[in-house]
């Protein structure tokens, strides 16, 4: 995950899960806001499964904003 230093995603690249649903939430996240992001896909489940790969994304968007926080 890249992400700029005014919080815009410039790019997420996933490893497993289904390819193509990826690449498809990688592209409608590029260009948005971190803290969007995160609101919108939070807490998603998968099936019966607690998490999802959208919460999972949400989990490391909110790790890299707290970490370039602690940073300054």
């Amino acid at each position: 995950i890249k992400v700029s230093k005014m919080n815009i995603i410039e790019s997420v690249v996933f490893t497993r899960g289904c390819d193509g649903n990826l690449k498809g939430i990688g592209a409608l996240v590029k260009g948005m806001k971190a803290e969007d992001a995160i609101e919108k896909l939070k807490g998603i489940p998968c099936g019966r499964r607690k998490t999802s790969c959208p919460d999972q994304l949400s989990s490391a968007l909110e790790y890299i904003i707290s970490n370039k926080k602690q940073d300054k």
